[in-house]
């Protein structure tokens, strides 16, 4: 039976649930509030990818709120939790298209390899199709013959035009003329394809900078969005890459990968606390269903279900 897309979240979410939610229960069982349970609670947090700063901003709460309301039982802690962790997921949830944008609007979608980049660009162009919508690749990943293979497959079967070039072709000169081609076509989104590439390689976010430039250059004014890839299995390292894509690129939307089957889910309350930048989806399986719109809402609920 398929699954709709609430209990798939909350089936995805099942192993991040165990190592946060269902831990931090057992750790609270038959225990007083005091300073060794809070610092039992801190590690959990820790350990489950939620990173210092929310967990810092979450153990001070729960101080403060024990102590305000005269709670002495451990389990008490459980319910605060809940509350304050909601509270973080529950940022304003990201707009994908802004009214003002002149067409086309254009999506750089990048990020570190092995991400799932190509899969996600064929699941929005596959989306965003059916809704209605002109999409247009441009293939810019031009380091893999393999990646220009798989997105033209994924154009095919989602029946929207690519531009693409001949392997080790420059991924500036692909994206000018998908560019040029998406103005021509009035295309309403062009989904720009680049390779993976390590955060820390200061001349591959260089080049990123340069596909954004000559974008610009071919379409004056055109709404130009940085959407970052990250794997939601990566735990931490997700944090210092959006960081440094972010001040290359000026990322203003994150794709969350590969949530399902991982207990690093926690990362989703760092990011949220940390970072700014809105999670416009998550990925939560192998079928183009399996590309979710992140609601914050929904996403604390499935979690505390």
């Amino acid at each position: 039976m398929k699954l709709n897309p609430f209990e798939k979240l909350k089936k995805s979410l099942v192993r991040t649930k165990d190592n946060l939610l269902g831990k931090i229960s057992q750790t609270v069982r038959r225990r007083k509030i005091d300073d060794d349970l809070l610092d039992d609670i801190e590690e959990i947090l820790i350990e489950a990818d939620v990173g210092v700063k929310a967990t810092t901003r979450l153990i001070e709460s729960l101080k403060e709120k024990a102590r305000e309301q005269k709670l002495t039982e451990g389990e008490d802690l459980i319910a605060l939790l809940k509350d304050d962790i909601s509270a973080i997921l529950a940022r304003e949830d990201s707009t994908l298209f802004a009214e003002n944008d002149s067409k086309p609007v254009i999506w750089l979608i990048v990020g570190v390899n092995g991400v799932g980049k190509t899969t996600t660009i064929g699941k929005l162009a596959t989306r965003f199709s059916s809704e209605g919508q002109k999409v247009m690749i441009a293939a810019c990943d031009t380091f893999r013959a393999a990646a220009i293979e798989q997105v033209a497959i994924w154009a095919e079967r989602s029946n929207v035009d690519i531009v693409k070039s001949q392997s080790g072709s420059d991924p500036a000169a692909v994206a000018f003329d998908a560019a040029k081609a998406a103005m021509a076509r009035e295309v309403d989104l062009l989904l720009v394809d680049t390779a993976g590439r390590l955060h820390t390689k200061s001349n591959l976010m260089e080049e990123l900078k340069k596909i954004k430039r000559v974008v610009l250059k071919a379409v004056p004014g055109a709404a130009i969005h940085t959407k970052l890839i990250i794997d939601g299995s990566t735990g931490q390292n997700a944090i210092s890459q959006v960081q440094v894509f972010a001040e290359a690129v000026d990322c203003d939307g994150i794709i969350v990968t590969k949530l399902d089957g991982t207990a690093k889910g926690g990362v989703m309350i760092a990011v949220a606390e940390e970072l700014g930048v809105p999670v416009d989806f998550i990925g939560l399986g192998e079928g183009i269903e399996d590309l979710q719109r992140f609601d914050s809402r929904q996403f604390a609920e499935a979690l505390f279900a």
